[in-house]
């Protein structure tokens, strides 16, 4: 799947809020090295960054175009390449912070449970998801693919994104491993200036998978047809904006000092 720092920070203040709310929730942590994962352009790492100086900080990601990015903007903090499903977490390690990357990780709780072995005492990981798969910003997606224009182009092929695991599952499944653990959901409500602005915030995450499988003379016909969808699911408001609400999940888990 290929990615866009350009598109994706588009919307950079809307997409580091929930990052700057979940990290509001991790208190000290002590010293050692912290990690973002999934780090994209290096918004969240930047958060980081300012909110814990003293920890020895790296930004993971598994695409050159979003390191590259990362790395300009920050060019006095690591950043390595690495695929989160099969990365090794350092042990001993006081910080994984991972903003909306794991609901692309399948099996991402097995993942979860090794991060938490590796955490230091008194280490944190801080986990937050988008969960708004039932919303019509993907819903339409998935309709869209399925009408006859593009159907043969998705035909036998799997969107990568499922959907998250009821809450109660992470708690059951984590609990265990670490000494504290909270589980929430979080719903924003943007207000964009229009229905494209929708199209074109998805067009940075989740319509990337749908966009990737068409080619690139099928892409215009596809985001014209989804695009007309969306704007008939987000009416304009009094104020002339449109809003977009979008439900995120939040984990926040703490070793044992």
């Amino acid at each position: 799947m290929t990615w866009s720092a350009a598109q994706y920070v588009k919307f950079e203040e809307e997409r580091t809020r929930p990052a700057r709310d979940l990290l509001a929730q991790v208190q000290v942590l002590p010293p050692g090295n912290a990690f973002d994962l999934g780090c994209g352009p290096g918004n969240s790492t930047e958060l980081i960054r300012a909110r814990f100086p003293g920890n020895r900080l790296t930004g993971v990601d598994n695409d050159d175009n979003m390191l590259a990015a990362a790395h300009k903007r920050l060019p006095d903090v690591a950043f390595e390449k690495a695929d989160l499903a099969s990365w090794v977490p350092p042990d001993l390690t006081s910080l994984f912070f991972a903003n909306a990357v794991f609901q692309w990780v399948p099996k991402h709780i097995d993942i979860l449970e090794r991060l938490i072995a590796a955490l230091a005492p008194g280490g944190t990981l801080a986990v937050q998801m988008p969960d708004n798969l039932d919303e019509p910003s993907h819903v339409l997606m998935h309709e869209t693919a399925e009408e006859p224009a593009f159907m043969q182009a998705f035909s036998g092929r799997t969107i990568p994104r499922l959907p998250l695991p009821a809450p109660k599952t992470y708690l059951e499944r984590l609990s265990d491993k670490a000494a504290q653990i909270e589980v929430w959901h979080t719903v924003y409500y943007h207000q964009l200036v229009n229905a494209n602005a929708i199209v074109e915030w998805m067009k940075g995450t989740g319509l990337r998978p749908y966009l990737d499988v068409l080619p690139a003379e099928r892409r215009t016909e596809y985001l014209a047809a989804y695009a007309e969808k969306i704007r008939k699911a987000y009416p304009a408001m009094a104020n002339g904006n449109v809003l977009l609400r979008f439900p995120r999940l939040f984990i926040v888990a703490s070793k044992g000092g």
